[in-house]
């Protein structure tokens, strides 16, 4: 049992993938439920396995909705995926060119050093590509149907977590096969995927109902709150931003409501009680949009430290406290109403995302605990000290090696068998120490990425992509009413698919030219639609891409350190 001052610690393990059906309801991306398979399965393993961790989950509603549209898939047999629809298809032979082209293309597309080089069977697959890959156009023209079947076996298999691999025997068996997967293999690893991915949400509201986890939720579709309720909120912190041409997203606050009520009226569906609290999409806050928050009895939320600094830095109090130890470990409320605000710790979450990776796991636990013991050190004059440690729960793990498992492990039972150390949720905070909460004056507008938003707005194709929205919207306005309730109905939920803080993200030369490319990509097929389904024209503008990438970016861009080193 901890003693009356212990360290709380909180894990928020940030779930989200963005919708990735395209117009016709096809999935143009796979990552939804190759995540599933991989992360989300080994993620709350390791909770399952730890009856002492407590811990966040923050689901994101439109990644549930995208699981349990593959559970229904699975359980009819009729897939909307394209490498679903070859794992279960009875005769490679009847793919076409294209489609072969495209699955020895997708079917490499990982960590390398991680999920392909420690499997035998899988590198030697490979090494046949790279030597055959200086004729890509005619690559399937000289391969085999068994190269193909073994291929999308071993990509599957790769994208299964540690925990699965341990806790199945069929996994380990096709691992130990290793090559000539029949289609009997195929089907056997396509049940075992359906049941998978199939029980996730269960067991996820299992452990929430047991009080072991809490999951919170997010504004349905992942938008970007306060930009949308004020594109000026992006120079609170770079006062020189480029804004889009655009005075504003119209009609953003009637917008940012409807997320946040259709992801409240979601979550209870699917985890059995309402989400008490909300992550803000890239943990972008502002005092409107917090407010909001409050109005819509949201009990707590969160950001970045960067936030924190800037809204500490503009009070006007000179006895606002200066050292990172005297502000960070504490929960927050704006001028004492409204949710709890709690503000991540920005080097402890970046060091597991980022550095942890090339470290044994029993090192990298060691350190961190020694920095978590550091923290309640230099926190003795603080009665209930928190540090939150919020970062996503999918993307880093494939560059650890075992996705992590010895180091989470390892962790979990470290940190619930402290003896200076309390694991807890948000909520659990906010319910037993309600005094500890103080009143922040003022919060400036920013994200966990830098405390600003310009990973979103202010490069010229992120502008440019907010007034082809603001034009798509524009164009809402105008011809909602003339429409159908049932075509108004779909405009809607279209429009909150266009609103998605991702498509803005991958906009700049600064990430990789293939992740730029699908995500404009289905961009515009998503603004497409949007003027399909209002019986309009769209833009020619749509016809031509926004962004084209072409730098490396760390973990492939999926991820982004969210504070300034050096």
């Amino acid at each position: 049992m901890p003693p009356a001052r212990a360290l709380h610690v909180i894990f928020c393990w940030h779930m989200h993938q963005p919708d990735y059906r395209n117009a016709d309801g096809q999935y143009a991306l796979p990552w939804t439920y190759l995540h599933a398979c991989k992360d989300y399965a080994d993620m709350i393993a390791h909770y399952e396995e730890n009856p002492m961790a407590r811990g966040v989950f923050n689901c994101v509603p439109i990644l549930v909705e995208q699981i349990e549209d593959y559970t229904s898939q699975f359980e009819s047999g009729h897939f909307r995926d394209p490498l679903l629809i070859a794992l279960a298809s009875p005769d490679l032979k009847s793919l076409n060119n294209e489609q072969r082209h495209h699955l020895m293309e997708q079917c490499f597309r990982l960590d390398p050093e991680h999920m392909l080089n420690p499997f035998p069977g899988y590198r030697r697959l490979h090494e046949i590509y790279t030597i055959m890959h200086s004729d890509p156009a005619e690559l399937s023209d000289y391969l085999s149907i068994q190269f193909l079947a073994d291929l999308l076996v071993w990509y599957h298999l790769a994208w299964t977590g540690e925990t699965v691999r341990r806790g199945s025997p069929l996994i380990q068996k096709l691992m130990d096969k290793g090559h000539g997967f029949t289609l009997a293999d195929r089907q056997d690893l396509l049940h075992f995927l359906g049941e998978l991915i199939g029980g996730l949400i269960p067991r996820y509201r299992a452990l929430a109902e047991a009080g072991r986890i809490e999951i919170s939720t997010t504004p349905y579709y992942h938008p970007i709150g306060p930009l949308m309720l004020d594109f000026a909120a992006a120079r609170e912190a770079v006062p020189d931003a480029p804004l889009p041409e655009s005075p504003e997203y119209p009609g953003g606050a009637e917008r940012a409501r409807w997320h946040i009520k259709r992801a409240q009226t979601y979550h209870p569906q699917h985890f059995g009680i309402a989400a008490r609290g909300m992550w803000p999409a890239e943990g972008g806050v502002s005092a409107a949009f917090v407010k909001m928050l409050g109005e819509a009895q949201v009990t707590w939320t969160a950001s970045g430290e960067g936030v924190l600094t800037h809204s500490l830095l503009r009070s006007d109090d000179d006895s606002a406290p200066r050292g990172r130890a005297e502000y960070l470990y504490k929960a927050y409320r704006l001028e004492n109403q409204g949710p709890a605000l709690f503000f991540r710790d920005d080097a402890l979450s970046d060091t597991i995302g980022f550095d942890y990776k090339t470290w044994f796991g029993h090192d990298a636990v060691i350190d961190f605990v020694h920095k978590l013991e550091a923290i309640w050190r230099q926190t003795e004059d603080q009665d209930h000290p928190v540090v939150s440690i919020i970062l996503d729960g999918e993307n880093a793990w494939e560059y650890y090696p075992y996705n992590g498992y010895y180091f989470l492990s390892e962790l979990y039972r470290s940190l619930s068998n402290h003896p200076h150390i309390k694991m807890c949720t948000f909520s659990d905070y906010v319910q037993d120490h309600p005094e500890a909460i103080k009143s922040i004056p003022d919060l400036a507008a920013g994200s966990w990425v830098y405390g600003n938003f310009s990973t979103w707005i202010g490069d010229g194709a992120k502008n440019r992509a907010w007034d082809m929205l603001c034009t798509a919207k524009q164009d809402v306005d105008q011809h909602f009413a003339g429409l159908t309730p049932e075509l108004q109905e779909e405009i809607t939920e279209q429009l909150g698919r266009c609103e998605g803080s991702d498509w803005f993200w991958w906009f700049g030369d600064y990430n990789p030219a293939d992740s730029v490319r699908d995500f404009d990509h289905l961009f515009r097929m998503n603004l497409r639609k949007l003027y399909n389904l209002m019986q309009i024209s769209p833009p020619e503008t749509l016809n031509e891409p926004i962004s084209h990438g072409g730098g490396p970016t760390e973990s492939g861009g999926t991820m982004r350190r969210t504070h300034m080193e050096g």
